[in-house]
């Protein structure tokens, strides 16, 4: 069962494909304070939720989504469907790191748990920064150490030095040229609740789903908490910056 497939079920009860909130991603977008006519590219998009929201919040704002994965893209157009956006919003099948946006810079520009995309947090930055306009808007969500790694959650990465502390975390997003003017910081409660839908949801369909899928399901489930309950919970946090371009 291709890993693609696997994310798209997992994430159906838990759309937005981060360990944060509806309510905080309305708060980080209402403090963007986007003009009117605003344009907005989602890197790495997934469903799209991040843009939806960014849509559902500025009525006249329009968008680009970028992604590779076509479950992902189907989602979003479903939900673009839903929330009556499809005239303002358009998705792309592409790799994030190709993705030109020839149309003009955008007025923000989002990256939420797709930094790896790019080879870390400053190549993403540094990538965004060509798609935005003077003084436009970025919000990366990020992963950084809550406390000191353990030797469990360090198994997990490929690279300890992938991640830094909460400053050393804003202090690399900033050093490529921005400021920060805002941010979210998410509580456990929503790490919780993003890793107990990702693996429940994961688990129901594998029980109703019995065959070779549904047992390629239900293990990577199994292993995906024993990782998170194991390995990162408590030491792995996220955190959303609103970042203005400062040149």
């Amino acid at each position: 069962m291709e890993r693609d497939l696997i994310s798209h079920i997992a994430h159906d009860d838990h759309p937005i494909a981060s360990p944060i909130s509806e309510a905080h991603i309305d708060r980080l977008l209402t403090r963007a304070r986007l003009p009117k006519g605003a344009r907005v590219l989602d890197l790495g998009c997934g469903g799209a939720q991040w843009t939806l929201r960014a849509l559902a919040l500025y009525p006249d704002a329009t968008a680009d989504g970028v992604d590779i994965s076509a479950h992902a893209l189907a989602s979003a157009a479903e939900a673009a469907e839903e929330g009556r956006v499809t005239d303002r919003i358009r998705l792309h099948q592409a790799s994030a790191t190709e993705f030109t946006g020839d149309d003009g810079p955008y007025d923000l520009v989002f990256c939420a748990g797709a930094t790896h995309a790019f080879g870390g947090l400053v190549p993403t930055m540094e990538a965004i920064a060509r798609h935005l306009r003077p003084g436009g808007l970025a919000l990366v969500g990020e992963g950084f150490w809550e406390r000191t790694p353990t030797p469990e959650a360090l198994a997990l990465v490929d690279d300890p030095d992938d991640y830094a502390d909460l400053a050393g975390t804003v202090a690399r997003a900033e050093s490529a040229g921005y400021v920060t003017v805002y941010a979210h910081t998410s509580e456990l409660g929503e790490w919780d609740e993003y890793e107990w839908s990702w693996t429940g949801t994961l688990l129901r369909w594998a029980e109703e789903n019995p065959g070779p899928d549904g047992t390629a399901a239900r293990e990577a489930a199994l292993d995906h908490r024993d990782m998170w309950l194991k390995g990162y919970r408590g030491v792995l946090g996220f955190v959303s910056l609103l970042l203005r371009r400062t040149r």
